[in-house]
């Protein structure tokens, strides 16, 4: 009697154990609906890589998959709201290169880049391409280069506004280059893509996928690209590397991330889900399509991409006393 009453104690102890660590385990990433915030306005291009990813993402995670963007300063809002959600897998965010510029171009941002979110995957990079105005005389980007330094402060250039990544990569080509251009931000892409097409403005970078169709009729030209390689759809065009500016590669990309401290097991399982998805060819057409080049990424390789561009876009606005408008 005495070991079967033994036995029965310990059975009961070990039963008591057993059940609250049974019901302390988390259920299955993911057992629930995910949202994809997206700091920008509908059609820009990080909404679109969410909106071709996001359905993909579902149907292999067998869960909804909700897009919400979440506009305002230059992405931030949307930013400091992941940065702030539980880190639980189900808040994602698709963002831009902006967030690195624009933690260093307003005052009091409320998140760190690098410190307040787990890095995922990259989705996409996006060439930028320097163009003139057909009629502007300029023939190459030596020749701008001569030609500004005879005459600092008299050539334009157009961007979409403070701190867009068009603005920023003519600071850093100016400084690369040592050469004087006067900035003409405008209140978003039309403007300035309209003023430059009628010479009013000497320079621009635009997106490649803009600028092609106009390179094409004629009414710009192309002076380089502003990526580490010649992009497929304009193979003639050189890259500012290859024209001996080194370090002018300024290529827009767009990063997957998660609030921090996020655990590894769902960083992995997300980042392997997306790699396999931008690898898909329709996933490609459609991103091609808006001018965007699918390109995943380990998290420590996005983690080392978002350390080296924080910098660059720090010291190059410090240097330049950039300040938001």
């Amino acid at each position: 009697m005495k070991r079967n009453t033994l036995a029965l104690l310990l059975a009961a102890t070990a039963s008591s154990l057993i059940a609250p660590l049974a019901q302390s385990q988390p259920a299955a990433y993911p057992s629930r609906p995910i949202t994809i915030v997206v700091p920008f306005t509908p059609g820009t291009g990080m909404d679109m890589i969410a909106r071709t990813v996001g359905p993909k993402l579902s149907e292999r995670l067998g869960q909804p998959v909700v897009i919400e963007n979440k506009p305002g300063a230059s992405g931030n809002i949307g930013a400091d709201l992941v940065a702030r959600a539980a880190p639980d897998g189900y808040t994602v965010m698709i963002g831009a290169n902006t967030m690195l510029i624009a933690a260093s171009l307003y005052k009091n941002v409320p998140f760190d880049p690098l410190k307040d979110f787990s890095p995922v995957s990259q989705a996409a990079f996006g060439t930028l391409m320097l163009v003139t105005n057909a009629k502007s005389g300029i023939e190459s980007v030596q020749d701008m280069i001569t030609k500004s330094k005879a005459k600092p402060g008299g050539f334009s250039y157009a961007s979409p506004g403070v701190g867009t990544p068009h603005h920023m990569s003519m600071e850093l080509l100016k400084d690369l280059a040592g050469i004087d251009l006067l900035h003409v931000p405008y209140k978003g892409t039309a403007g300035a893509i309209t003023d430059t097409l009628s010479g009013q403005i000497n320079v621009m970078f635009m997106p490649i996928h803009v600028a092609m169709p106009h390179v094409k009729a004629g009414r710009l030209k192309p002076l380089a690209v502003g990526s580490a390689k010649r992009h497929p759809t304009a193979g003639d065009v050189p890259t500012l590397t290859e024209l001996g500016i080194k370090g002018a590669d300024v290529d827009m990309w767009y990063p997957v991330m998660l609030p921090k401290n996020t655990p590894a097991p769902i960083v992995d399982k997300l980042n392997a889900e997306i790699r396999a998805i931008l690898a898909m060819p329709d996933v490609k057409t459609t991103l091609n399509g808006a001018g965007m080049d699918p390109s995943s990424s380990t998290p420590q390789e996005l983690q080392g991409l978002m350390q080296r561009d924080f910098a660059r876009w720090a010291a190059v606005i410090k240097k330049n006393n950039i300040t938001a408008e």
